[in-house]
């Protein structure tokens, strides 16, 4: 069997027993190809605020089952994110970011 290349830098870094208590606590989150992960989780955030969370909720207990019931019907219908902001948009809004390429 092969070790994957991050846990060889891990050793590399700590002793073996160490890199692998480290790497027994990690959890890999794999973020969305297209849009940012950020943008979405606050989206979701709002909507959840303004669906669920418009009212006052008394107690505690209430606010779990009220946010997994909003949470199980939000996922039962999902929703695309339909990103607006595109390429071409980002180089003139964010021109100063970008290198000036001089031909001649």
């Amino acid at each position: 069997t092969s070790i994957p290349i991050n846990r060889l830098r891990s050793h590399q870094a700590f002793e073996p027993a160490v890199a692998w208590r480290l790497l027994e606590r990690l959890e890999i989150h794999h973020t969305p190809k297209h849009g940012s992960w950020l943008n979405m989780a606050e989206i979701e955030l709002s909507v959840l605020s303004q669906q669920c969370l418009n009212r006052r909720i008394p107690d505690a207990t209430t606010l779990v089952r009220e946010v997994a019931a909003w949470q199980q019907a939000r996922n039962a219908d999902p929703r695309p994110v339909n990103w607006r902001f595109t390429t071409a948009d980002a180089r003139i809004k964010l021109k100063r970011l970008y290198p000036s390429i001089q031909v001649g």
